[in-house]
Formats: C-alpha cells, sequence, structure tokens
C-alpha cells in the first residue's frame, strides 16, 4: 500500500493551520504544521514532507526568504506559497525565488486542494536560480480578486517567452502589464520597443515595423531601422493591434510564422529576436466576423489572453490606486494631499469611463488646485461632475458628438506621436478613417445593396463603387 504523502504547513494564524490541516487529512495527506519558519526549515532540512504550504509574514522569518534556501538544497520540493500582502511584488517575488503557485488570503480551500494536487502530480523540475531583487518598483496596483489573477498570470508568464495578447478598455493599464512582462521576464535586459498602430499612416506602417532599405521609396534616402530591429533580444509591444491595415497583417502574421522577415525593399532575410506582446481595446472577434482582422493572425497572437478590468470592476481598488496617484503627484513636486472617507466614497460611486487614467488625472487635477490638505467629498463632487455625460429629457447619459470623438481620437494620435516621424496625409486619414465606418453601416442598411446606399448617402453609384475599392470594404451581394 502507497505511503500517503506528507504536507508541511508554516503559517503563525493557529485558525489557517486548524483549517489547512482538517482539509489535508480528510483528502488523504498527512499533515505537520508549525508557526514558526525555523521548525520548517528543520523539517525540510530533515528531508521530511513531500509540499510545502507557507505563509509570508511569520515571526521569525519571512517565508519569501525561505523558498530559494528549500530550493537549493531540496530542488524537488514544491513550495506553495500564501499571503495577506497580496500585491504584485509578493506574486512576483514567489514565482521568480522558485515557488510553484502564489494564492492570496482568503484562499478558496478547493482551489489549494486543487494546487496541492498539482503540485505533487508534477514533473521534477531543476533548481531554480534567486533572481535579483526587483524591489518595491510596482507598475500594478490593486488587491481585488481580479488584480490577483492577473498577478498570478504575469508572474507565470515572466519565466517564459510565449507570445500575449491584453485587452481592455482605454485606461485601464494595458501598457502597463506589457512593461511588467518585459521587466519581470527573461528578457528584461534587452529594450522594450512599443509601437501604436493607430498613431502611424497606413502606407509607413510595413516601413515603420519592419525598416527599410535605401530608395525602397520616395524620400528613403538612408536605410531605416524597423520595431523589429530596435527590439532585438528584446520585448515589442504593438499597441492598438486592432487598427492594423490587412496589408501589415499579412506580413506579420509571415513573420510570426517564419520568425523572420526582410526590410522593405531588401531580400535579406533577418531574424525576428523578439517576444511580441499586443494589445488592444476593439473587439477583435467582432473585427473578424467583419473582414477586417484576419482570424489566423488572431490565433497566432491570441496565445496567452489577458483581460484588464475596467476600473468598476475592480471598486474596492479605488482608494489604494487613489494613494497611489496622490503619492506620484507628491514625487514631481505637487503638493501632499490626502482624500476624506466622503471623498473616497465619492471616488466609489463613480462610474469611471476613462479607467485608471481618468482616476490619475483626477488626483493630480485635485493635488494641483485644492490648497487643503485633506481633500473633501465636496470637492471630488464638483470635479466628478465636470466630468458627467449630458444627459437628454430622459435622464440617460448622452454619447459624444461625433466632432467630440473625432477630437478625442486626434488627441490620443498626437500624443501618441512622440518619435518626430513626418505625417503627410492626416487630413486624407482622417477623412478615410469617417469613410470606412460609414459606408460599412450603409451598405449593411441597404443589405449590400449598392444603388440604395449610395441614395441614402446622396452619392453617384460609381463614387460609391471608387470609394469601396479605395476603402477596401468586404462588398456582400446578393442580399437585395
Amino acid at each position: 500500500m502507497t505511503e500517503p504523502r506528507t504536507i508541511l504547513i508554516a503559517d503563525d494564524d493557529r485558525a489557517i493551520r486548524t483549517v489547512l490541516s482538517q482539509a489535508l487529512a480528510r483528502s488523504g495527506y498527512q499533515v505537520r504544521a508549525t508557526s514558526s519558519a525555523a521548525t520548517l526549515w528543520r523539517w525540510v532540512e530533515d528531508g521530511e514532507g513531500d509540499l510545502v504550504i507557507t505563509d509570508v509574514v511569520m515571526p521569525d522569518e519571512n517565508g519569501l526568504d525561505l523558498v530559494p534556501r528549500i530550493k537549493r538544497i531540496r530542488p524537488e520540493l514544491r513550495v506553495v506559497v500564501m499571503s495577506a500582502q497580496s500585491t504584485f511584488a509578493t506574486a512576483m517575488k514567489a514565482t521568480q525565488r522558485g515557488a510553484f503557485e502564489y494564492l492570496p488570503k482568503p484562499f478558496d480551500l478547493k482551489e489549494l486542494l486543487s494546487v496541492v494536487e498539482r503540485a505533487l502530480a508534477a514533473p521534477a523540475e531543476p533548481a531554480a536560480h534567486d533572481d535579483h531583487d526587483q524591489g518595491e518598483k510596482l507598475p500594478l496596483v490593486g488587491r481585488s480578486a481580479a488584480m490577483q489573477e492577473i498577478y498570478r498570470t504575469v508572474a507565470r508568464l515572466t519565466t517564459t517567452d510565449l507570445t500575449v495578447m491584453i485587452t481592455g478598455e482605454s485606461g485601464t493599464g494595458k501598457e502597463l502589464v506589457a512593461r511588467a512582462l518585459h521587466d519581470y521576464g527573461k528578457r528584461r535586459s534587452g529594450p522594450f520597443v512599443a509601437i501604436n498602430m493607430a498613431a502611424i499612416p497606413r502606407e509607413l506602417i510595413e516601413a515603420e515595423l519592419f525598416g527599410h532599405e535605401r530608395g525602397a521609396f520616395t524620400g528613403a534616402l538612408n536605410r531605416g531601422i524597423g520595431r523589429f530591429e530596435q527590439a532585438a533580444g528584446g520585448t515589442l509591444f504593438l499597441d492598438e493591434i486592432g487598427d492594423m491595415p490587412p496589408e501589415a497583417q499579412t506580413r506579420l502574421l509571415r513573420v510570426l510564422q517564419e520568425g523572420e522577415f526582410t526590410t522593405v525593399g531588401g531580400r535579406q532575410p533577418i531574424k525576428a529576436n523578439v517576444r511580441i506582446v499586443a494589445a488592444t481595446h476593439r473587439d477583435l472577434r467582432q473585427l473578424i466576423r467583419q473582414g477586417m482582422f484576419r482570424e489566423d493572425l488572431f490565433y497566432r497572437l491570441n496565445v496567452v489572453p489577458i483581460r484588464l478590468p475596467p476600473l468598476r470592476e475592480r471598486i474596492e481598488d479605488i482608494p489604494l490606486l487613489a494613494r497611489h496617484f496622490l503619492d506620484r503627484a507628491r514625487a514631481s513636486g505637487l503638493p501632499g494631499k490626502q482624500l476624506s472617507p466622503e471623498a473616497l466614497d465619492g471616488l466609489k460611486a463613480h462610474a469611471w469611463p476613462g479607467n485608471a487614467r481618468e482616476l490619475e488625472n483626477l488626483m493630480r487635477r485635485l493635488a494641483a488646485l485644492y490648497p487643503q490638505e485633506v481633500i473633501g467629498g465636496d470637492a471630488v463632487a464638483a470635479e466628478l461632475a465636470e466630468a458627467v455625460q449630458p444627459t437628454g429629457p430622459d435622464g440617460q447619459s448622452q454619447p459624444a458628438t461625433l466632432e467630440q470623438a473625432v477630437e478625442r481620437h486626434l488627441q490620443t494620435f498626437m500624443s501618441a506621436h512622440k518619435d518626430g516621424m513626418p505625417v503627410r496625409d492626416l487630413y486624407e486619414r482622417v477623412l478615410a478613417e469617417v469613410e470606412r465606418p460609414l459606408l460599412r453601416l450603409a451598405l449593411g442598411a441597404t443589405r449590400g445593396n449598392q444603388i440604395k446606399a449610395a441614395a441614402m448617402l446622396g452619392l453617384n453609384r460609381n463614387t460609391l463603387r471608387k470609394k469601396i475599392r479605395e476603402l477596401e470594404l468586404p462588398v456582400v451581394r446578393g442580399l437585395s
């Protein structure tokens, strides 16, 4: 008969030790529990136990400091780390120091038992190396359940080179996650290069990504190095991938399939030595159905999806984020401020259409404009009232006008356009961006009947046909 496996537990909370001991015993495991790191270490040194479950904060030693020591003398012994601190730094340190899994407190007992089962069934692994400590430079803030899952996912991905797709509304922190994947990952010594697909003119995007040879096109007086070459050995962040034009999508797919590319006008293949992290606020599956995004490229990019929750889904993180942003404002030279309980209640009640970016801007505004050290609820309410969308006669929020939407889009374009690249077709580009959805919706409303669509738009039929060809719109025939 097979001997039952032994689980070693170290936690200074007697109630947690009792709950874990009883649950594991009912599952057929032998259990030894202690409140001190020293006792746990003595058991490990004596060769006892098949799995360790340890808290981080204990009276005599930090549990995280034990993990690399355990892995050095017994690399086959799996360690599960639990913590009530529940920060990104804790999750990263646990993973980097060799923990099999990190669980925030309070934990789900079924999940913990599942982790124990997986850890005992997993094949032996080589000894983990103790990476240098990244310190408390936190790129991500929050202790909500949604953020805990993101911390754990990011921690796991730092040991791989897998392609990642980050989705979420504008202002949720997609680039922060991409930078965390790079800064804590295998390629952290290499460059992090970001490119915003929505900020590059269509005809220049391939040259931006892959570079160009001298004379490849008008104005190419010298060889240009693309972002793939700039990011060699590091991470290439493709932001707003949903705005990539079809021709560039095809070429990117080829690079992902073959692992190499050629410059525009070049013939010599260049190895693509980058990790790809993509991001978008758009629904790529909807774009695929509309024929605007390649399905095969989507599956190449969506190897590991990470969805960032909007701020309204993590309301419990708002006080922590607000304090974080006020601290950053003070570090940048603005006066130090605090928030009253009424102010925090007002922040929690807001819908936050601009997400964490909107919250940060508000905190900086409060720090700059209000003289009082403790910001009250009235000040927060007054500032948030300015951000509320206008309402119609029925009291419902009204969407922004087309002019306001276009202005916001252009502001995003200008702010993202920081590399000095010359733009010569902004007028035509904006017109095309408005024409494309207008014509597509008109054709949809008339079930593909171009005569009816031309009449709806007030265009000549031949003009409509020309526009369809120029904008490369998919045409659905035979539906009239």
